[in-house]
């Protein structure tokens, strides 16, 4: 708990007092403003019933943080500290993509629908947890308005395509499957696959012995898999950032690490050394096109950077491990 006066990055959402929940509300509606706003521009020319949409819900924002601020003034003072999402453990980050130089309105009024279930669900777990008559009143108003905007979007959808429920409802589940699944099973094996080159052909390169180098990519596979499945399933409740079980995603990053782990070091199963090397070398090629291939698929990453950034990356890790091993 000691931690939490010096770094914000430590705080829990169950820790947060009164008014600190006000603070955190205000700086949410103040940037989702800003992003909503940012929307509307993007989409002015192009799609204006859209635009106009979310500059509705912009001004809307607007009004949620003055009636914020004027409760949070009338309780606690004119001071009114910075708290982030970012700053609060378990609070769902905002991955919006207004640098992206065509934004389609299907997918701003996805990620914007996303962010008024993320703000709902905020508000109301948040009204649960003051016993002030007046805070708890507000929060409660505001997590029915939050769904309100959830509601209008739908509507905006229906009237500009007739397949707008089901393009909605097929993108929630899209981006909650990515959420709960693909992200942590993507961190997962990009670990795996590459932070275990190094200490794998170090041992190779060092001892030239594959029982040895198999053993010592074995404890890296496994070790890497119960860390990383901890660090993921201790990251977030997935109550507010509506992730899903944290003991479930935290399964899936730890068996994707393994897996990752286990690819390349399966090789030195085989009792010639050279041979084992250059088939954990195709191995941990054919890993890292499908970690390439993932992040164009569900992560809209160019092809050709997302395979630059895993080569790069495995390469220079394998080089670490090389030189390390052959030094």
């Amino acid at each position: 708990m000691r931690a939490r006066h010096h770094d914000r990055s430590a705080m829990h959402f169950h820790d947060l007092n009164e008014a600190q929940l006000l603070a955190l509300a205000v700086s949410a509606e103040e940037e989702d403003g800003r992003i909503y706003r940012d929307f509307a521009a993007s989409l002015r020319t192009g799609f204006p019933a859209s635009a106009d949409l979310f500059t509705r819900m912009a001004d809307e924002e607007s009004t949620h943080r003055h009636r914020l601020i004027e409760l949070y003034r009338q309780r606690f003072g004119e001071h009114i500290p910075l708290i982030r999402r970012q700053d609060v453990k378990g609070f769902p980050a905002l991955q919006i993509p207004w640098l992206m130089q065509t934004l389609r309105p299907e997918k701003a009024r996805a990620e914007a629908a996303l962010m008024e279930i993320h703000s709902r669900r905020f508000y109301e777990a948040a009204a649960h947890r003051t016993s002030d008559a007046g805070i708890r009143q507000l929060l409660g108003d505001l997590a029915h308005e939050e769904q309100r905007h959830e509601a209008t979007a739908r509507q905006i959808d229906q009237e500009q395509t007739a397949a707008g429920a089901l393009e909605q409802e097929h993108e929630s589940a899209r981006r909650l499957f990515l959420l709960r699944f693909v992200q942590p099973g993507l961190a997962g094996l990009m670990d795996g696959s590459v932070s275990t080159l190094a200490p794998l052909f170090a041992a190779a390169f060092a001892t030239g012995n594959t029982l040895d180098t198999f053993k010592v990519g074995l404890a890296a596979s496994i070790g890497a898999g119960i860390s990383m499945g901890f660090a993921e399933a201790l990251s977030d409740d997935g109550k507010l950032s509506g992730r899903g079980a944290p003991w479930l995603r935290g399964a899936v990053c730890g068996l994707m690490t393994t897996l990752g782990g286990l690819g390349h070091t399966l090789p030195y199963l085989i009792g010639d050394f050279h041979t084992a090397t250059s088939l954990a070398i195709v191995v941990v090629a054919i890993e890292l096109a499908i970690i390439a291939w993932i992040r164009k698929r569900y992560m809209d990453t160019p092809l050709l950077s997302a395979v630059f950034q895993v080569v790069v990356g495995g390469a220079l890790v394998f080089i670490t491990g090389w030189v390390i091993g052959a030094g």
